[in-house]
């Protein structure tokens, strides 16, 4: 890590209510900083900043907080803002920054003395299983995570995902920041009235908001290559997951089940569910599709006949007056 921390990594956290434009004009507001931008729809974004206190004649704390002030003066948009050397050490520091919205790591020292105490679960891209998993162990805290021996954590979370978990509890993660343009999205969300555990209720909750956003994205003659799954947890953490589809599509069916694919990938047990958001990314024209293709399954085809029938009686009468009836058992 420098100590001058001439190139520092920016990990902005929206507001969990924020909407789709207001994350891009975030974007464009991060964009005035540096060029190097990566949006993380649909509520957070990195920056690369190289040089960019000198050019600024500000430190790189100092100006974090000036794009805050920004966000909120001519966008009214809420951020926090958590700044280090890499990726997951400043998404960690944006779900814990002080009064002024700001967390920076300035050397390797800083990040050890944060990490160190924080609750495993509170690790940037950990999963509650993986988390469980760790604590029955006795690995209650990242440093405790840090000082474990590589081959025993690989023997608990699997080879991959230990040595990445516990990289990251030590301040490490290759990942590079990567620019590119934010591409077409649409996002809905369910919050519940309580903090919620029955898999039942949630799966109603994400068929829910597969059947909208389906409904969105074929009124928009449009078609979805990716969709990402944000879950926000009781004790405030989030955890974020997406999935490609095997081709575009904007069928209900097709989002669902990559949507459940992902929810059951998680195992969260018995997680305490605060909200849930579903975003269609990567939406693209609908004749970029891959077209009307014969299929021998029947029942499918009858399923996908009924869409358009289905979308008209919404549009006259009322949004979800038809729709599957798995979706209306909601947590009240």
């Amino acid at each position: 890590m420098s100590g001058e921390q001439d190139s520092v990594v920016w990990h902005v956290r929206c507001r969990p209510d924020t909407t789709p434009d207001s994350h891009r004009r975030i974007l464009d507001l991060l964009g005035d900083f540096t060029p190097t931008v990566q949006p993380l729809p649909p509520l957070a974004a990195l920056a690369q900043l190289k040089g960019a206190g000198r050019l600024f004649g500000a430190a790189p704390e100092r100006l974090a907080v000036r794009f805050r002030i920004q966000a909120l003066a001519k966008h009214g948009i809420d951020t926090h803002v958590g700044v280090a050397d890499t990726w997951s050490t400043a998404a960690t520091a944006s779900a814990h920054t002080g009064p002024n919205g700001v967390l920076h790591l300035p050397d390797h020292r800083a990040v050890e003395a944060f990490l160190s105490p924080l609750p495993v679960r509170a690790l940037h891209g950990i999963g509650p299983a993986q988390a469980a998993a760790l604590e029955r162990y006795g690995l209650h805290t990242a440093g405790a995570l840090a000082a474990m021996e590589e081959g025993v954590v690989c023997r608990i979370l699997g080879g991959k995902a230990g040595r990445t978990l516990r990289d990251r509890a030590r301040g490490i993660d290759p990942r590079a920041i990567t620019a590119h343009r934010m591409p077409q999205s649409t996002s809905t969300f369910h919050a519940f009235d309580r903090d919620v555990y029955d898999p039942v209720l949630v799966r109603a909750g994400l068929l829910d908001l597969a059947v909208t956003l389906a409904e969105r994205v074929r009124r928009r003659e449009q078609v979805i290559r990716k969709v990402t799954l944000s879950v926000r947890f009781a004790d405030g953490t989030s955890l974020d997951r997406t999935r490609a589809l095997p081709q575009p599509s904007a069928h209900t069916e097709d989002l669902r089940t990559a949507t459940f694919r992902i929810l059951d990938s998680l195992a969260f047990q018995r997680a305490r569910i605060r909200r849930i958001t579903l975003t269609a990314e990567d939406l693209r024209p609908a004749d970029e599709g891959p077209g009307t293709q014969i299929s021998l399954d029947l029942a499918r085809e009858q399923r996908l006949s009924l869409e358009p029938v289905l979308d008209r009686i919404n549009r006259k009468y009322g949004r979800r007056l038809a729709g599957p009836a798995g979706a209306y058992r909601r947590a009240s």
